[in-house]
């Protein structure tokens, strides 16, 4: 068994989720209608929200609040969003498809998409700091002016990366190395032991050997076009502070995933049986192609409720065309009845004793490395029935099955003292689900 150092491999920022994206307003017993409220703690990426939006109704409203550990993911949730928001005549669906998974999952991405990505964190840079290019969608007014900031400096980065950049296949090795230690020369072989022995296990048998050794080794997930992907992406780089010999070093280089893939997020599950089928017991499709298919279908959704602007505003200016480096933050779709707001990292404490979060929420969500975070103070936000739904441990590799299995039971304890019951209509490993105890309403 090639184990890592304890949860090495999971590392020590969020940049995906460890499970499936979920419509978190069908995990309780009945639906949740009308004007909905969800709080995310921690989900480091917008699967849940890109879901959970495919699910509304004409009649529904609804407004996420999100709150992260660090800004670093605040900025890549907004980025991933702005893609996610891009409207047709700009970006066609099955190129914003690939462009969008391309920076979700990609240590190194084309040059191309490097010219979207730094072309939006200008947009989003400006968002942030002109009150005329903000969007009804993308909330960043509850930020503290120095988390907003913190933006501007790692928009900044993405536009101009240090003279002296990171080499992210340098910064990706590194990680695996420290991750096997000794094992490193007999990499491979660890690899395909995770994939094997582990994922597969876990039911992801549609995550194909390649493309997984390909992204353990080079962090590459997707690569769907003919292209050099050789430019780092910026969007995943990110501030690490050791301390040496008492001095604090601040180290930026990837911090992420090593172990459990990107293929998570989108590309293990499915409605279409169709890219499930096997052949001679093995799948024909791939993760890959199905979260091609997955991220297609919720920006075809997207789409659907989305109000697109015009004509849009570059093309109104005199651009000969319209395309992804041409769109502004007001260009982007206008989802009707929904709003994103992004919470200050240290907000979760103080959402109790403030008049506008009580009972507000009627799903709340954490993610594993989020839960230890809540405690019995919360349910005060709670809405009357509100549902609590908690990542598990089921795709950290690095634990055991012990390990996966007290930390499942540490998660109820800790849901019980917050005045949580189990939701027994919902069972699953990957996802708790509770409700608001009757007796635990303040």
């Amino acid at each position: 068994m090639c184990a890592g150092r304890p949860l090495e491999g999971a590392g020590c920022v969020t940049w995906w989720g460890f499970g499936p994206a979920r419509d978190l307003l069908s995990t309780g017993a009945v639906r949740q209608q009308g004007q909905l409220n969800v709080l995310l703690v921690g989900s480091g990426d917008p699967r849940h929200i890109l879901k959970t939006i495919t699910g509304l109704r004409d009649t529904d409203t609804l407004h996420v609040w999100v709150m992260e550990n660090s800004m670093e993911v605040v900025a890549r949730q907004l980025l991933l969003l702005y893609l996610s928001l891009t409207p047709p005549q700009a970006l066609g669906l099955h190129e914003k498809t690939e462009v969008f998974l391309e920076v979700f999952g990609n240590s190194e991405i084309r040059s191309q998409t490097e010219e979207t990505l730094r072309h939006a964190a200008s947009q989003l840079s400006a968002s942030v700091t002109l009150d005329t290019h903000t969007h009804p969608c993308l909330d960043t007014s509850l930020l503290k002016f120095k988390e907003r900031d913190e933006l501007l400096r790692i928009f900044g980065q993405w536009l101009r990366p240090p003279p002296a950049p990171v080499s992210v296949s340098k910064a990706w090795e590194g990680r695996v190395r420290q991750h096997l230690g000794t094992r490193y020369d007999s990499r491979h072989g660890c690899f395909d032991w995770d994939l094997a022995m582990k994922l597969y296990h876990r039911g992801c048998g549609v995550i194909n050997k390649q493309q997984y050794m390909r992204w353990r080794e080079t962090g590459k997930a997707f690569e769907l076009r003919e292209g050099l992907y050789q430019t780092a992406n910026q969007s995943l780089l990110s501030t690490r502070v050791f301390c040496q010999r008492g001095d604090k070093l601040a180290v930026r280089g990837y911090w992420g995933d090593i172990v459990s893939s990107p293929y998570l997020a989108f590309g293990i599950e499915t409605d279409n049986k169709d890219l499930l089928k096997k052949h001679n017991n093995q799948h024909v499709k791939t993760a890959q192609d199905i979260s091609v298919a997955n991220v297609q279908a919720l920006f075809e959704s997207l789409s659907t409720r989305g109000r697109h602007p015009p004509p849009l505003q570059s093309a109104s200016e005199g651009t000969d065309s319209v395309n992804a480096s041409t769109v502004c933050v007001v260009d982007l779709m206008t989802l009707n009845g929904v709003k994103i707001s992004f919470l200050s990292v240290d907000s979760l404490p103080k959402l109790p004793h403030k008049s506008t979060y009580s009972q507000l929420f009627n799903t709340i969500y954490f993610s594993a490395s989020m839960v230890h975070l809540l405690d019995s103070s919360l349910k005060q936000t709670a809405a009357p029935h509100a549902v609590l739904v908690v990542e598990l441990a089921k795709y950290l590799l690095d634990l055991s099955k012990e390990h996966e299995a007290g930390f499942a039971e540490k998660v109820r304890d800790i849901a019980g003292a917050a005045g949580f019951s189990p939701t027994h209509t919902h069972t699953s490993d990957t996802y708790a689900t509770f409700t608001l105890s009757e007796h635990s309403r303040p």
